[in-house]
């Protein structure tokens, strides 16, 4: 009885009010952050996959680089569709060693440089439009000096037959027609490309002989 007795109050509950409502600033700021956060994810991402498509990983993206580098080739070419492409006439050219096992091309010379070109060794189906599917390519055809001038004069019958001159518009297009067509393959028999005679009558005597 010395001391007091506790007395005994209970339990007390603790309760804290806490509003559910975000204020205005809060939330505003809130979805700024997601939005940036978002914007900066996708530029990452843009980014990333742009950089990809761009370099490419080994071999997973072969074509882009194949393809400009084919679509260079055809502009620095700058030849119509019509006329032979130069990587055709490349892929079906002869090599220096291969021309030596045709005895077409012992002895062979180019000639004197002019602007006519003479073509021998020719296939007998070979016919005008192939030639001109071949020397086109050296035309300008947007140039009616260049396109008249373009002549081709092919032999079908007599000791001429399997030969043919063909003219055109200056010695630079015969000189690059001479260096890029002479072994090439027409119905598998190879032309033998060189500069028409000259009209001096001891080169053309020799020339003859040695044509013959």
């Amino acid at each position: 009885d010395v001391f007091e007795q506790p007395q005994h109050i209970g339990l007390k509950k603790i309760e804290f009010h806490i509003s559910t409502e975000i204020p205005a600033v809060l939330q505003i700021n809130s979805e700024k952050e997601e939005k940036n956060g978002k914007s900066l994810y996708f530029k990452y991402l843009y980014a990333t996959t742009e950089e990809i498509n761009n370099t490419g990983f080994g071999r997973i993206f072969p074509a882009p680089s194949s393809n400009d580098k084919m679509e260079t080739e055809e502009e620095d070419d700058e030849i119509p569709s019509e006329f032979i492409s130069r990587k055709d006439l490349e892929k079906n050219r002869l090599s220096r060693e291969e021309m030596e096992k045709y005895s077409v091309f012992k002895n062979y010379e180019p000639g004197d440089p002019n602007c006519r070109i003479y073509v021998k060794n020719l296939a007998k189906q070979v016919q005008e439009k192939d030639l001109k599917f071949i020397f086109g390519r050296y035309v300008d055809f947007q140039s009616e000096v260049e396109r008249n001038m373009f002549d081709i004069r092919l032999m079908k019958e007599g000791r001429m037959k399997g030969q043919a001159f063909i003219g055109l518009p200056n010695e630079k297009a015969a000189a690059k027609a001479l260096k890029e067509a002479n072994g090439y393959v027409l119905f598998e028999k190879p032309m033998v490309v060189q500069f028409a005679r000259s009209a001096r009558p001891k080169q053309d005597a020799n020339e003859g002989k040695r044509k013959k």
